[in-house]
């Protein structure tokens, strides 16, 4: 069991499933009767091949929401390409602007493209259903890759649409306001936000520089920018002076925003972290103990839960399809024609 499977895959049921089987589309279309939401990320085309395309699914369903997440979407002329959240970075210009000055293209730690793709992907769905509550309808939600990379790019967007220029990195840095970085203090590394002149006068005070206030090269937002590498390097060789600690609590005490450089340990295990419920215990028929990331939604009046470990391939497959009124001699057929796979009646 992986440990990406396990954390991205809790809370789910497992039903294993071949579509390329005559049974296995008929035992999908069976689903698809009782079901609001299809969600595929196979190239475009893959389940017309099946029989399983959208005008098939929506004459079982006519309120089904299909939702499409693919490299580059439906149409245009990448429309048949696949992709990867690596190659959407780059085809989006992420690449270009991630990273420090100088130095080669870097895409983002985390998969950025991907996870996007599903959080757009949500609010598609949710928006296709109100319709579908007022309508009835169904229809098609399709989003991908490219266009979850390319969203990402407000700023430098923005800059682009102004000037004509493409920006390129800036580090940790923002690309309009400044002091608003990452800041090297005696122990590590800290993030200070002055996203606003009211901060800024504030940072000053903490610094011991008050008379930074007045200097023309820093006294407005435009001056700081235009004198950028100056400003850090007097700020750098004040805040190298004292321990991280030291210098959070007294931004903390002034009201400016500042925060820790964590580790993703560090993160992980901050009180405020677990306060919020974002890691639960699981336990895995197969890993066992494991941990997992919560919800980072939270509601007063349906609390979420995450309650069950990522599943076996097929471990749910004869629960879900009682569910959708199949009989277990009739699972026992499909199991015996390999249409499913069931994970405790696997064969070793």
């Amino acid at each position: 069991m992986s440990a990406p499977f396990l954390i991205l895959n809790r809370n789910k049921r497992g039903l294993a499933l071949d579509l390329k089987h005559p049974m296995g589309r008929d035992i999908l279309l069976q689903l698809v009767k009782s079901a609001d939401v299809i969600t595929e990320n196979y190239r475009r085309g893959t389940l017309e091949k099946f029989g399983l395309g959208y005008d098939v699914l929506a004459k079982t369903n006519p309120g089904l929401i299909y939702c499409a997440v693919s490299g580059y979407g439906r149409d245009g002329p990448l429309g048949d390409k696949g992709g990867f959240d690596l190659i959407a970075q780059g085809f989006a210009g992420l690449m270009s602007i991630t990273g420090e000055p100088g130095r080669a293209p870097v895409k983002t730690g985390n998969p950025v493209a991907d996870i996007n793709a599903g959080i757009l992907a949500v609010g598609g769905i949710l928006a296709a259903y109100v319709h579908k509550l007022k309508t009835g309808q169904g229809q098609i939600v399709d989003t991908s890759l490219m266009e979850a990379a390319l969203q990402q790019t407000y700023w430098q967007a923005a800059i682009y649409f102004a000037t004509g220029q493409s920006p390129g990195p800036t580090g940790s840095a923002h690309v309009l306001t400044a002091p608003y970085q990452a800041f090297r203090a005696r122990d590590g590394w800290i993030n200070i936000g002055g996203a606003n002149q009211a901060n800024w006068e504030r940072i000053v005070e903490v610094l011991g520089h008050p008379e930074w206030r007045d200097d023309p090269r820093f006294a407005t937002n435009s001056a700081r920018m235009q004198n950028l590498d100056a400003l850090l390097a007097l700020m750098d060789a004040v805040l190298v002076a004292r321990d991280k600690a030291e210098w959070l609590a007294a931004f903390d005490a002034a009201g400016v925003p500042a925060g820790p450089v964590h580790s993703i340990g560090e993160a992980l295990t901050h009180p405020q972290t677990l306060a919020r419920g974002m890691v639960v215990d699981l336990v895995h028929p197969e890993a066992g103990a494991t941990r997992a990331l919560g919800s980072p939604l939270h509601f007063s009046a349906t609390p979420t839960r995450v309650d069950r470990p990522a599943p076996l391939l097929g471990e749910h497959t004869r629960e879900v399809l009682r569910e959708s009124g199949y009989t277990d001699a009739e699972v026992d057929a499909f199991a015996a024609e390999r249409v499913v796979e069931i994970a405790s009646e696997r064969a070793i």
